[in-house]
């Protein structure tokens, strides 16, 4: 009974800390995944609602890259394409541990979670042509009406492991996908639109000038990806009271 008693009224706060990588799939990249991974790192508040539920939310930031020159696929090798960009995450997921789990506990040492939730990043795409990296987003390299939002809504989720260190302290390794609502991380979405002196440099860069209005640049049916994966740190901190035990109480 104290054994349950002590479930249903556990609360851990935690501090963590992610440090690992960060790549992208996408028009650029379409399909091996952590090829030109980057530096990536993040911070992050957990609160645990029992053993099994946690709530976590997180600032991360990493960068992604991707160049056209590294496919074996003849058509990227003439389109000749590349990117690089920082992001900056902000997000709120829900965790569910696998196994019952308490930094500190000596029976809860360990478990497998999955994590789901919301979040909003910002990117900024850019390339160089010989002159230093260029925001492409100001060219509209791909005739666009308007310019798209550098700030938009993703959907955060994956899986991970967990384990004790210690009285206070945690370790795990997780892999995250974010789901992004955007075929423009990487600038390449649509097709070649009619070319103009500003934009012509950055929006044509086809290997033998094969470049014609109309032509499709990118794939405008799939939407962009990016991911996280590494290490995490955790400190459990310490709680804000604790029941006074007393005898007679």
């Amino acid at each position: 009974m104290i054994a349950q008693s002590q479930k249903r009224n556990f609360r851990q706060r935690e501090l963590g800390f992610l440090m690992g990588s960060s790549y992208y799939i996408g028009d650029i990249n379409p399909r091996i995944h952590f090829l030109s991974s980057k530096p990536a790192a993040g911070v992050f508040f957990r609160y645990e609602t029992n053993y099994r539920y946690a709530f976590r939310f997180s600032f991360n930031y990493g960068s992604v890259t991707g160049a056209d020159a590294k496919s074996f696929e003849a058509d990227q090798l003439e389109r000749n394409l590349s990117f690089k960009s920082n992001i900056f995450e902000l997000s709120s997921v829900a965790e569910f541990n696998f196994l019952e789990y308490r930094i500190g506990h000596d029976k809860h040492k360990f478990t497998m979670f999955v994590f789901a939730g919301l979040g909003a990043f910002y990117f900024n795409p850019k390339a160089d042509i010989g002159n230093g990296f260029e925001d492409l987003r100001d060219y509209k390299t791909e005739g666009n009406a308007k310019k798209y939002a550098r700030i938009q809504p993703n959907i955060p989720f994956g899986l991970g492991f967990k384990w004790n260190i210690g009285e206070k302290y945690g370790i795990g390794i997780e892999w995250g996908p974010r789901r992004t609502f955007t075929d423009y991380l990487d600038d390449v979405s649509g097709t070649y639109p009619v070319l103009n002196a500003d934009q012509a440099n950055f929006t044509d860069r086809t290997l033998n000038n094969s470049a014609e209005a109309g032509n499709m640049r990118g794939n405008p049916s799939t939407r962009d990806w990016y991911f996280y994966y590494g290490v995490t740190l955790n400190v459990k901190l310490r709680e804000s009271h604790k029941p006074c035990h007393t005898s007679g109480m």
